[in-house]
């Protein structure tokens, strides 16, 4: 019994330092998925916290695991580790049978799961956390108790002193398709052998106090009885492969698609992307000024863009000196390509060259 908890014990361990340190990486990244589930649990009213539930998530992550290895307060984080496992059991079984969320983000853009091996992962992970729970009396501290809880203290600074670097500059290790040295040309294209997920639409009606699903073939549209209530898509087939650049598409102020041309441009092309004028951090104005002074001379291209509407977008360029074009692209978009608000990216024939946080901008 000693060795097998022992062996639990590193197993869970490691795991859980290991998912945290990723998601750790990009908390802006797992504050987005948590968003998508607050969505589509009817708890949008959680969303503004996101990104604060999101470092508080993936440093306790980091420092369960961490007091796991080191056999500090047993009992205590024997518990802590249970109530968290269950949770994410059960959310990432409802992302598996409800089709509503693709990925529960667990190891976050770095390393993908499907739904499915997400919640058999977890499940493994609740049957052994069970063990240790309930032997959290035989596991002994790795070191004496003032050591052991140093190095806990210094695990969790770490793990927030990570995630303080990623939201002041761009993670560490860039996991997503608009990263340094991609050809975003090459990355809209679909891998060999890909198809898209296919979905159902699923209509929701009401009778007698008693609801009942239906399709769009079968949906009882000459009954008036029945009466809508909802609506939503059903996942009937997962996706096999996608396109790691997704919704990259520029129009300008006509609605006219400017995205080939900006591709395809040989003379170097920054976009700074705002994804919400009005939400855009400080400090970048006269990097930017200077930076518009190149743009003036003719020797590179700026295009702003962003999700807001054109008067926003007016403001937002007067208040802040601002003389190059903005074109509009989707928001999702946006954060994905930048994990800041504004981010700056230099790009030649469509190759991303360079990626700033509005912090580092050159």
């Amino acid at each position: 019994m000693k060795l097998l908890l022992n062996l639990l014990r590193i197993i869970v361990g490691v795991l859980f330092i290991f998912s945290g340190l990723v998601k750790a990486n990009d908390p802006l990244g797992l504050s987005y998925k948590m968003e998508e589930f607050f969505e589509v649990l009817h708890m949008t009213f959680l969303s503004p916290y996101s990104l604060a539930y999101s470092i508080i998530m993936n440093t306790l992550e980091i420092g369960l695991g961490a007091a796991l290895l080191l056999g500090f307060r047993m009992r205590l984080v024997s518990i802590l580790l249970l109530i968290m496992i269950t949770f994410f059991t059960f959310l990432t079984g409802y992302a598996l049978y409800s089709g509503e969320i693709k990925e529960c983000g667990c190891f976050g853009d770095c390393i993908k799961l499907t739904a499915s091996q997400t919640f058999w992962k977890d499940v493994i992970l609740l049957v052994m956390i069970l063990i240790l729970f309930l032997y959290n009396k035989r596991i002994k501290p790795l070191f004496g108790k003032q050591l052991n809880l140093i190095l806990l203290i210094v695990s969790i600074v770490f793990a927030g002193g990570i995630q303080w670097y990623t939201l002041e500059h761009l993670p560490i290790v860039d996991c997503l398709g608009y990263k340094v040295g991609n050809n975003l040309p090459e990355k809209m294209k679909l891998p060999p052998g890909a198809r898209p997920a296919e979905y159902e639409t699923v209509l929701i009606y009401e009778k007698d106090g008693q609801q009942k699903e239906f399709t769009a073939d079968n949906y009882p549209w000459s009954d008036s009885t029945w009466v809508f209530v909802d609506r939503r898509d059903k996942l009937v087939r997962e996706a096999e492969g996608e396109a790691p650049v997704k919704d990259f598409i520029l129009t300008d102020a006509d609605g006219v698609n400017q995205t080939q041309a900006i591709l395809a441009e040989p003379t170097p092309v920054y976009l700074f992307l705002v994804k919400n004028v009005k939400e855009a951090g400080k400090g970048w104005d006269a990097k930017m000024k200077a930076l518009q002074e190149q743009f003036k001379a003719g020797k590179v291209y700026i295009y702003g863009v962003t999700a807001s509407s054109k008067e926003d977008i007016s403001a937002f360029t007067a208040a802040h000196g601002l003389q190059f074009p903005f074109v509009q692209m989707d928001g999702t978009a946006i954060k994905t390509a930048g994990r800041s608000n504004p981010c700056l990216i230099l790009l030649e024939k469509g190759t991303v060259k360079g990626k700033w946080h509005y912090n580092d901008i050159p």
